[in-house]
């Protein structure tokens, strides 16, 4: 009697990100953007709560991934912090407030964002990168971050984390 195995049904496709998404740096008029972009990871707990206004004071730290109809469709931010300890690799670059829009999240674009901070943090000679996640953080460490201890952070970033959120850190050396 032969048998067959059944095989398992194949992947469900994602949205396919298309040449057409422009990952550029954020600009000032596109606060109001990056807080509708934010709220919904800000009503879940993922991300701080920041007014438009801290997304406009703040825009030269964004990059952000604009559709072909101008929408915002994900974000990620980097703040540099000089260099706080002698013989370290240079100031150190702490990543903030990434997000991707639910219906694009699979489809390579916050993979995408994050190239494009890291190559920006090269370019400021950033000697390690830190994050901070309250989810998962695959995607970060599929790009090379691990797990890392608070005490290793820019002090000034580590004290201002809140430690009701139990979020783990992460770190990259470049």
């Amino acid at each position: 009697m032969n048998t067959v195995t059944p095989r398992p049904a194949p992947p469900l496709p994602r949205a396919p990100l298309t040449a057409t998404f422009v990952v550029r740096p954020a600009r000032p008029e596109d606060a109001d953007a990056l807080a509708a972009l934010s709220q919904p990871f800000a009503d879940s707990g993922a991300l701080r709560r920041r007014p438009a206004s801290l997304y406009a004071a703040h825009a030269a730290d964004f990059v952000v991934a604009e559709g072909p109809d101008g929408a915002l469709e994900g974000c990620l931010a980097l703040r540099v912090h000089a260099a706080d300890t002698e013989g370290s690799s240079g100031p150190a670059g702490v990543l903030y407030n990434f997000c991707v829009a639910r219906h694009r999240q699979g489809s390579g674009l916050g993979g995408r964002l994050l190239r494009a901070v890291v190559a920006r943090a090269r370019a400021q000679s950033v000697g390690s990168l830190f994050t901070a996640t309250v989810g998962s953080g695959s995607l970060f460490l599929r790009h090379g971050f691990a797990p890392a201890g608070v005490r290793l952070a820019p002090p000034a970033w580590a004290t201002s984390l809140d430690p009701r959120r139990n979020a783990r850190i992460l770190a990259r050396t470049l």
